[in-house]
């Protein structure tokens, strides 16, 4: 009996010892790594100072800080009980005991570190001073250009998703890696002196910022402009303030905003810091709006301008958007020769009724450009067959051509149909004029068909000019900069690629009939220069970037605005020959530099101009 009693004490005090541990101090929590070694694990008399509360919890701080960068001396709490007790307050030293817990709401976030289930063993202090970690001073910087060593080197690699950081739980290393420095931080309260807006805010006001700290890929509007490889970590997201109070939804790219004091967390995909109180702008940039495009057509064959687009979920319905985008044409682009446009509904918009024509839709838009110009424009487009085309359910958006008929007129017209492939023939000539390229491919699976055209001037002067407008597949599926796959998953990138593919072959057959073949294509390709559907589209259709062609610098190459990140969408690609003869290309900024209300469209638009003679 005495025996068998002490084989029971001991699996007793074994089990102890594996489901309790004594833990003096925040920083045995949380380690060096993104997952404590104590998951799972009851804690008892952890002492720390309350450095801020919030509806769910509160926050506390090592007594001692340690002196290992790796190690976060902060900790979040978890539990409104104890977030709403008023005997409770920042300054206050506390002993609590409770359970250590890795929580995310979504398999594709990072886990953060807390402490559930928590008990109040003990107030030992009030009034303790609290002062905030300054981030960019002391040398405490965040890196500027890789987020985690599992990314290999590149953020943007293919394939993705190789590795997770909740299985491999690397050390953290945050003097090299965007994650590793933030989660070095986790728990803590911070100071970020001098920030200023990176990002558009989402509708709750949560805004992506820089401080004063080193920044890679500054634009001259004070964003951070993503390049290869660079994906800027050293910009943090500002979430919801623990007051209450709310922060602007209307703040602007580039905004100087006043200091702002808060704790560091994890929320909704990304590192985060929730702010004392809300964010308050202190400045914006002027001008409000660019100025419109300097390219100006001058009607000939030497001077000709094409832009291009998304004029996003476009439909006759919505009488404002329809004056907004006319508004932008004439006023910004100043009515190119040729547009190529994207995201046409159906004449029914989003109800999804059969209905796939667009006639309507485009009558508005040229009805409302000649009311406020003297330009009357043709349009051309083939309609998909219903609801294959991807985007809003029911819309059918496909991609359409705006021409100036007192400059264009398409070579030999002869409209394909949905299910009619473009061909190049001798001459080389187009089967169809326009006609989709290949539409029957596995490629255009729930995405746009790619729309090929033949222009000359109208008096026959000049070359024939080819163009392809495209619409690839959305980045839909990706997941965070911040997510727990990395590197992270690049949605649809699959899909871009054989789409790149099926375009590129049908250049490469346009370039094989005639060397000197003046081609642009242009469009929502849905991907960056650098990543690899358009690198291996550059390669294989022999296009050149109109971007490195005219000179634009890396850092102003954007046209959408994500997250931290200015990013280019948008691209236009063009033939050796016609690369040749360009005189000019600019992206206008005038939705990507404008408070959420007021953007005619997330894209921004593009113009070029070439010597077609």
């Amino acid at each position: 009996m005495k025996t068998t009693m002490s084989l029971l004490q001991r699996a007793v005090a074994t089990l102890l010892t594996i489901t309790s541990v004594s833990a003096q101090t925040i920083a045995q929590i949380n380690g060096d790594r993104f997952l404590s070694a104590l998951n799972g694990q009851s804690v008892s008399n952890v002492t720390g100072i309350v450095t801020a509360k919030g509806p769910d919890g509160i926050w506390i701080r090592s007594i001692k800080p340690g002196h290992d960068k790796r190690v976060s001396n902060g900790l979040y709490v978890y539990g409104s009980a104890l977030a709403k007790n008023t005997s409770i307050s920042v300054g206050d030293v506390i002993v609590v005991d409770g359970k250590v817990s890795e929580y995310r709401s979504n398999k594709n976030y990072l886990y953060m570190t807390e402490l559930a289930s928590p008990k109040v063993a003990a107030i030992l202090e009030h009034g303790k001073n609290v002062d905030p970690i300054v981030i960019g001073k002391g040398g405490l910087c965040p890196p500027t250009r890789e987020y985690s060593g599992l990314d290999k080197g590149d953020v943007f690699a293919v394939p993705n998703n190789q590795s997770l950081v909740s299985v491999e739980n690397p050390q953290l290393e945050p003097e090299l890696y965007g994650l590793d420095f933030w989660e070095s931080l986790m728990g803590e309260l911070v100071t970020i002196e001098n920030p200023r807006a990176v990002g558009r805010p989402n509708q709750y006001g949560d805004t992506w910022v820089v401080g004063d700290w080193r920044t890679t890929g500054d634009n001259d509007r004070t964003g951070l402009t993503v390049s290869s490889g660079d994906g800027n970590p050293e910009a943090i997201i500002i979430g919801s303030p623990l007051d209450g109070s709310d922060n602007p939804t209307d703040t602007r790219l580039g905004d100087h905003l006043e200091t702002i004091t808060g704790v560091v967390f994890q929320a909704f995909g990304f590192y985060r810091i929730l702010p004392l109180t809300n964010i308050s702008i202190i400045q914006s940039l002027a001008p409000e709006v660019p100025g419109p495009t300097s390219l100006l057509s001058d009607g000939t064959c030497g001077g000709i301008t094409i832009g291009s687009y998304n004029i996003e979920n476009f439909h006759a319905g919505d009488t404002a958007h329809v004056q907004a985008v006319a508004k932008h044409i004439v006023e910004f682009l100043h009515t190119p020769d040729l547009l190529a446009i994207q995201e046409i509904q159906d004449d029914s918009g989003p109800t999804d009724d059969g209905v796939v024509d667009s006639d309507k839709t485009l009558d508005a838009l040229v009805a409302a450009i000649s009311s406020t110009s003297s330009v009357a424009y043709n349009y051309t487009y083939i309609s998909p067959l219903n609801d294959i085309s991807g985007g809003a359910p029911g819309a059918n958006i496909r991609v359409a051509y705006l021409y100036r008929a007192s400059v264009l007129q398409l070579r030999n017209p002869e409209k394909g149909n949905a299910t009619a492939a473009n061909e190049v023939l001798p001459g080389p000539e187009l089967r169809y004029n326009p006609g989709y390229v290949d539409p029957a491919n596995a490629a255009w699976t729930d995405s746009r068909r790619p729309l090929a055209a033949a222009w000359e001037m109208v008096g026959g002067e000049g070359r024939t000019l080819f163009t392809v407008n495209v619409h690839w597949t959305s980045k839909g599926g990706s997941t965070s900069l911040h997510g727990d796959a990395r590197p992270p998953v690049n949605g649809g990138v699959g899909g871009r690629r054989e789409q790149g593919v099926v375009t590129a072959t049908f250049i490469a057959a346009l370039l094989a009939s005639d060397p000197a073949a003046h081609i642009a294509v242009l469009g929502d390709f849905n991907e960056f220069a650098f990543a690899q559907p358009i690198a291996d589209f550059a390669r294989l259709s022999g296009l050149e970037d109109l971007d490195v062609v005219a000179g634009v610098a890396e850092q102003e190459r954007y046209t959408y605005l994500y997250d931290m990140n200015s990013q280019e969408l948008d691209h236009v690609f063009v033939s050796p020959a016609l690369a040749a003869r360009t005189k000019g290309f600019e992206h206008v900024h005038v939705n990507t530099w404008v408070a959420y209300g007021d953007m005619t469209s997330d894209h921004d638009p593009s113009v070029g101009m070439f010597d077609i003679c």
